[in-house]
């Protein structure tokens, strides 16, 4: 453990790092450079903090770690209180090594406006820490909403030719079930007279309000994810937003639904997420077949990956519901493993995009023979995003499969169907941009990857390979937390069945 305010430091110094880029003056030219290399070097330091934290958190404690708790809200009993466990520390490391891959990449790309767009970036980043540590409901709310303003900004200011569009699609879409979720933790604090996270998650709420509370949750949580049908602000979102905002967006705050699902849903509305966990199959399973055959039909290439991220977060939200070691274990390596790779596909997308100014498949063709090296990157993260054995992707979607074998066999028929479209779909892509038809001189007079692209990418594939043979490093610091999420669920299942038991007899035995 550690003697000074660790996760503070982290969420609140991306802040700091944006205060003093908004302070600096000077010639347009070297306040662009100096906004840069300090929202550069302020994420660097947090992903050091982060790596300082992984490295002192104990993975055999199902306990929530390097906690920080003072007064907020006083009179409501509101605190500040922040800790992370294994489920939420994974997602912590990953907010803080993509957002400086995502500065690097807008390096060059972002002309207009960058000093707005890294203090736009380092709000993000503070926002997003803050959602996965949070351990007060309404601090998670602060947080979990202020993500939306710095993303709102980054894709209507930064964005494609229908950015403002896209813009208001995506704020509205996840104001909207947000403020169901507002009313229903509003409820749950008339209800406990508690917003304290780790108390609401021990204690116990009457069967009928569960059912309200949880499809209000639901609500938010499903746009975030997002499933279907409340994914349409996503393909939309990514098309338009700036390669950054597409990295940022696909790799960490769509699990914030998941991450909601895992903290509200399942320990503190267990009955209610039994009796809707087959409503969620069926969601689950339509937007991986769906979403999968719409992506083989897709033009864009960008749209093509937001729409297998649908598909993929389809296993996120089976294998949570499933309460299974396998299945929740095989989801939050899902996420995790999804926020590498499909970033990475999003960067590779931008590389092109660079060049080309184009993201039609039909524009590229033959480019292997002038792009070797990013031909073999690319070969790797699409083989990951297939879920090829050896790679992050396989062990997540192997493991939600296993956890709903257990549980519903047609399901799990269904979701792996999933599997074999993704490999259609991305083979189809990779055939086509990578060693499709010559079609255009311009295509392959592109040049390879630079030095700063190779050092953003590599990174990434690595880790996807490393992830692939070695799941153990993410799995044995999430078990204890996921064993304890599993048990509680199972307690309180098991006591309302012993409740509803007696009360059954009681009005059995009133009748005679």
């Amino acid at each position: 453990m550690v003697d000074f305010p660790l996760l503070s430091l982290m969420t609140f110094l991306p802040v700091a790092g944006a205060l003093i880029i908004l302070m600096i003056r000077g010639d347009e030219e070297i306040v662009k450079q100096n906004s840069k290399h300090m929202a550069l070097y302020t994420s660097l330091f947090t992903l050091a903090f982060a790596l300082f934290m992984y490295t002192r958190f104990d993975g055999s404690s199902a306990e929530f770690q390097f906690v920080e708790q003072g007064g907020w809200l006083k009179p409501l009993g509101i605190n500040y209180h922040v800790g992370v466990d294994g489920i939420s520390v994974f997602f912590v490391l990953l907010s803080a090594f993509l957002t400086p891959v995502c500065i690097l990449s807008a390096w060059d790309a972002v002309k207009v406006r960058v000093k707005e767009f890294m203090v736009a970036f380092l709000l993000l980043e503070s926002f997003m820490i803050g959602t996965f540590i949070a351990l007060d409901a309404v601090l998670f709310y602060v947080f979990f909403e202020g993500v939306l303003i710095p993303m709102f900004l980054i894709i209507g200011v930064w964005g494609g030719p229908r950015r403002v569009y896209s813009a208001y699609k995506f704020f509205l879409y996840t104001l909207l079930g947000s403020v169901l979720m507002l009313v229903g933790l509003l409820a749950l604090y008339a209800h406990t007279g508690t917003t304290d996270i780790p108390t609401l998650m021990e204690s116990s709420v009457a069967p009928h309000l569960q059912y309200w509370l949880w499809l209000a949750f639901f609500a938010s949580f499903a746009v975030k994810m997002p499933m279907w049908p409340v994914h349409t602000w996503l393909p939309d979102a990514h098309v338009e937003a700036p390669t950054a905002g597409s990295v940022i967006l696909a790799g960490v705050l769509l699990k914030m639904g998941g991450y909601g699902f895992l903290r509200f849903s399942l320990p503190m509305l267990p009955e209610a997420s039994a009796y809707f966990a087959d409503f969620v199959f069926a969601l689950s399973v339509i937007a991986i077949v769906y979403t999968s055959l719409i992506a083989l039909v897709q033009e864009d290439m960008k749209k093509l990956i937001a729409y297998s991220s649908v598909a993929h977060m389809g296993f996120v939200t089976i294998g949570i519901f499933t309460a299974t070691t396998q299945g929740i274990e095989g989801s939050i390596f899902q996420m995790l493993s999804h926020g590498l790779i499909s970033g990475a596909l999003f960067l590779c997308v931008g590389v092109v995009y660079d060049r080309m100014h184009t993201r039609e498949i039909e524009r590229y063709g033959g480019i292997v023979k002038n792009m070797p090296k990013y031909a073999t990157v690319f070969m790797i993260l699409m083989l990951g995003s297939v879920g090829l054995p050896g790679t992050s992707g396989f062990v997540g979607e192997f493991l939600v499969l296993l956890g709903v074998f257990q549980v519903n066999t047609l399901v799990a028929a269904l979701a792996a169907t999933g599997v074999i479209l993704g490999a259609a779909y991305m083979l189809i892509l990779y055939r086509r941009v990578v060693f499709g038809p010559r079609v255009n001189d311009d295509a392959l007079s592109m040049p390879d990857l630079s030095q700063r692209e190779l050092g953003l990418l590599v990174p990434i594939v690595l880790l996807v390979l490393w992830l692939g043979v070695f799941p153990g490093v993410v799995t044995e610091k999430i078990g204890p937390s996921v064993d304890k999420l599993i048990t509680e669920y199972n307690a309180k299942l098991n006591a309302a069945a012993i409740v509803e038991t007696s009360e059954a007899g009681d009005v059995q035995g009133a009748g005679e």
